[in-house]
């Protein structure tokens, strides 16, 4: 089965993307709006593509009445923003953070989510999260003028303790429960590992 992408509505060229790359990542995107409300957005178009510096990139669209997302309108005014990543205890709560929120409401807020101060920015970020990364925007990039390619270099990570081992600069994986998007309402465990012995090439000629 072919398609050309020409072909297919915008929504199916999604369908066709989101049904087979996968599980992704979820950005967990904390900023701070004009009167200090927190807002807290779930983000699957995303990843981190580089490490020095760390960078990290994710794409927001609009709403579907065309409105530009809080999360974007904040990182455009702040420049700012927190990467948190969900694990399983967190991921009722990050799946209905994605509703429709008016502005002046805070997803932190509605859903009981503890709030903890940022080290470099001022955007708090998710006492909870296994894992977060303070962001400033790197770049933005315009697409087609429905979507923003958003990029962050991160410039402060917090870990929860029980997950690092600093020695090693290992994570635990046994304690480290992440969730992945799959499509839809549809999300995944990542419990079910495989290991499999290092890659060996073919040797020289």
């Amino acid at each position: 089965m072919e398609y050309a992408p020409e072909d297919l509505t915008s929504r199916e060229r999604y369908k066709v993307l989101t049904g087979f790359v996968l599980p992704r990542p979820i950005a967990w995107v904390t900023t701070i709006g004009p009167t200090g409300v927190v807002n807290a957005a779930p983000f699957s178009f995303f990843n981190v593509f580089c490490e020095d510096p760390p960078l990290c990139m994710f794409a927001a669209n609009p709403r579907p009445d065309g409105r530009v997302k809080d999360t974007v309108v904040n990182i455009q005014r702040t420049g700012e923003f927190v990467v948190n990543l969900a694990d399983e205890p967190l991921a009722r709560a990050m799946h209905d953070s994605s509703g429709d929120f008016p502005p002046e409401v805070g997803e932190p807020d509605y859903l009981g989510l503890k709030l903890a101060p940022s080290t470099k920015v001022a955007v708090p970020r998710l006492a909870d999260a296994p894992w977060a990364m303070e962001c400033k925007t790197w770049k933005t990039i315009d697409v087609n003028g429905n979507r923003q390619l958003i990029m962050g270099e991160g410039i402060h990570f917090h870990i929860r303790d029980e997950l690092w081992d600093a020695a090693s600069m290992r994570v635990n994986m046994d304690r480290y429960h992440p969730v992945g998007r799959m499509f839809a309402d549809r999300y995944c465990r990542t419990d079910d590992r495989i290991v499999f012995p290092p890659a060996e090439g073919t040797p020289a000629a």
